[in-house]
């Protein structure tokens, strides 16, 4: 079965469509420290059409709660006009710090100008220690560590106009998430695989932007949400006898959801592999009974699980590869593409690190030889990965 490119669609990047959440369900079991949401987005009748392997693009809002905080600290009353960069009419200042401004991410800039603005000696000096020519590590770990509330809060000799705020703050970005449905399955739904990100910093609560905006803020089939379908180079092979190799922890198991869903519908003859990762088997196993009944049923020949807490030494997904060397050398060998999703930081790199050895080890080449055969594979397009 050929799957045939789907007209453009009217709604873009710049036009999102309006749509509506159907689905918000915890996926983690009582008892996981974890909060992963699956949530469906109804998108039936638009004509917005997406393949697997593309990004969910989704405009939140920030939280009302730090927008009305932020205007009482600075003594505004919210309906202030403001011209935020790339607009060319004024909105109130509210409406800025709710759809369009991040909260997020202050630079060195709004330290220079709170420095040039303070009447506090105390502030002075500080703001001095922090922008002196040395100091860049010390000034980068104090951004880190905070949102422009916190500036705010912390120097509260600085007076700064609205527009002034404004102008120092960088615009409010779609985030974008791996669908983790195959259109042949749901035309008219878009499936995601979100964890909620919630944390504390310099002594206060965070929440991240879209997550939480999802799993807590959005009223199913009420609240708008505008979204784009953002193409990706992720995707399976065309060719449907060709094997796949699926690499994916946590979230990162949202496209393989997709990929398998697609792989079934199309009855691809290729052989479907997953890699599966997270903290508990009993609480955090992703879609759990929709793998072994793909398992069961032959859709999928074969699941390999690392849970790192369910014993005492930490189990990854590198370290899965690593015990099915053999296996997985012979796949690859034979064609196999190969998948990595989620965490870029550790997690892919990890992964790139074991199939690096493993085609040294099991193929008999050395460290260059191996390092040009993945060099390869990623002209080829057989070795994939969407990472975050």
């Amino acid at each position: 079965m050929h799957i045939s490119a789907p007209p453009l669609s009217a709604y873009t990047k710049d036009n999102p469509l309006s749509a509506k959440l159907l689905e918000n369900r915890v996926l983690n079991k009582d008892g996981s420290s974890k909060d992963t949401r699956h949530l469906v987005v109804d998108i039936a009748g638009s004509g917005l059409t997406y393949h697997v392997g593309d990004s969910l693009g989704i405009y939140a809002s920030n939280r009302p709660q730090i927008v009305e905080e932020l205007i009482e600290l600075l003594g505004f009353t919210g309906n202030e006009p403001v011209i935020p960069q790339r607009m060319t009419a004024a909105i109130s200042l509210r409406e800025a710090l709710t759809t369009k401004l991040s909260l997020a991410g202050p630079t060195k800039k709004i330290l220079e100008t709170f420095a040039a603005k303070t009447a506090d000696p105390k502030e002075q000096a500080q703001l001095t220690g922090l922008l002196a020519a040395d100091a860049s590590e010390a000034r980068e770990a104090f951004l880190e560590q905070r949102e422009y509330i916190d500036l705010i809060e912390e120097f509260p000799g600085v007076k700064l106009g609205a527009q002034e705020l404004v102008d120092h703050m960088r615009r409010l970005m779609p985030r974008l998430y791996s669908i983790a449905s195959s259109p042949v399955l749901h035309p008219s739904q878009v499936h995601l695989t979100v964890a909620p990100v919630r944390y504390e910093s310099n002594g206060r609560r965070r929440y991240g932007v879209c997550s939480t905006f999802l799993a807590d803020r959005v009223i199913r089939r009420k609240t708008p949400i505008p979204v784009f379908v953002a193409e990706s180079h992720f995707g399976l092979p065309e060719d449907l006898t060709k094997d796949i190799i699926m690499i994916g922890p946590g979230t990162g198991v949202a496209p393989f959801r997709a990929f398998t869903q697609e792989r079934v519908a199309t009855q691809a003859t290729g052989r479907n592999w997953l890699f599966f990762g997270d903290q508990h088997e009993a609480t955090d196993y992703l879609y759990a009974e929709e793998w072994k009944n793909l398992l069961a049923a032959g859709k999928l020949a074969r699941v390999d699980l690392a849970f790192s807490r369910d014993q005492a030494r930490k189990v990854y997904v590198q370290d899965r590869m690593r015990e099915a060397a053999a296996e997985l050398w012979s796949w690859v060998k034979g064609g196999a593409h190969f998948y990595v999703c989620g965490d870029a930081h550790r997690m892919a790199k990890d992964v790139d690190l074991a199939l690096h050895q493993i085609i040294s080890e099991q193929g008999g080449l050395d460290v260059a030889q191996a390092a040009e055969y993945v060099k390869l594979m990623k002209k080829e397009k057989r070795y994939q990965r969407d990472v975050y």
